[in-house]
């Protein structure tokens, strides 16, 4: 495959097929974390380790970043990822949901020549995930009548036993028959990872949702950190330089 760059679009003349597209969702405008995707981690720009993942791992034939931002852009390229297409401002904002930005990727791409048969949405700040992770989700989704498989991970305490805090520090059990059974003897539960989903391309582009239609791929408790607030960056980067070393 080939892109021939015409100003800000791509043209695409097809010299390899791409059966799996790996998008990495990259807006420029985070809130409570500036510059996230690009804000040095163990040295590099954040994002730089999920592209280099999706990258090494030898499960997708092309890699590309959905991003609004031209800076986010030229890291992503310089990195080794495509960005065919910048993201439209309407879906660059905190109210726009994930599979719209994935559904809008497989869009533009099938615009440009490309039908992947899977795509899998790998988050920029994923950088505990590794290839044998991609791999065995994608195994599990290809096994599996689902449209979609997503990255889960346990409840490190189980949720039956969940209080409710009020105002005045009143607890209240969620549930009162699971808080007065045993840790034991309560099922597990499990949540979202926030880290990757794979998906049939059709069921991207028509925008069905991704939970209730996923089969589930379980990750290490150990191996998600929400980076959403900077004391969850201090605990990902010391976890992550203890990785590094490892």
């Amino acid at each position: 495959m080939v892109r021939l760059p015409l100003g800000s679009v791509s043209i695409v003349q097809t010299g390899a097929e791409v059966h799996r597209l790996a998008v990495i969702p990259a807006r420029g405008g985070s809130k409570r974390i500036p510059r996230k995707n690009i804000r040095a981690m163990s040295g590099r720009p954040l994002m730089a380790w999920a592209i280099e993942t999706a990258l090494a791992s030898g499960e997708f034939d092309e890699v590309t970043v959905s991003t609004d931002d031209d800076e986010i852009a030229r890291i992503a390229e310089s990195i080794g990822a495509t960005v065919p297409f910048r993201r439209p401002a309407a879906l660059a904002d905190d109210h726009a949901s994930t599979a719209s930005v994935i559904a809008h990727a497989t869009s533009e791409m099938r615009r440009q020549g490309l039908a992947p048969d899977l795509v899998c949405c790998l988050y920029p700040a994923a950088i505990f995930v590794t290839a044998d992770d991609l791999a065995g989700a994608r195994r599990l989704l290809e096994t599996s009548t689902r449209p979609y498989a997503a990255a889960v991970v346990r409840y490190s305490h189980p949720i039956q036993r969940a209080l409710a805090l009020d105002e005045g520090g009143e607890l209240t059990p969620v549930d009162p028959e699971g808080l007065a059974m045993r840790t034991q003897d309560l099922p597990s539960r499990w949540h979202d990872a926030g880290q990757f989903y794979w998906g049939r391309t059709d069921a991207w582009v028509a925008g069905q949702p991704i939970l209730p239609n996923a089969v589930g791929y379980p990750l290490a408790e150990g191996s998600v950190v929400d980076i959403d607030t900077e004391e969850d960056w201090r605990v990902a980067e010391r976890l992550h330089s203890v990785k590094l070393r490892s």
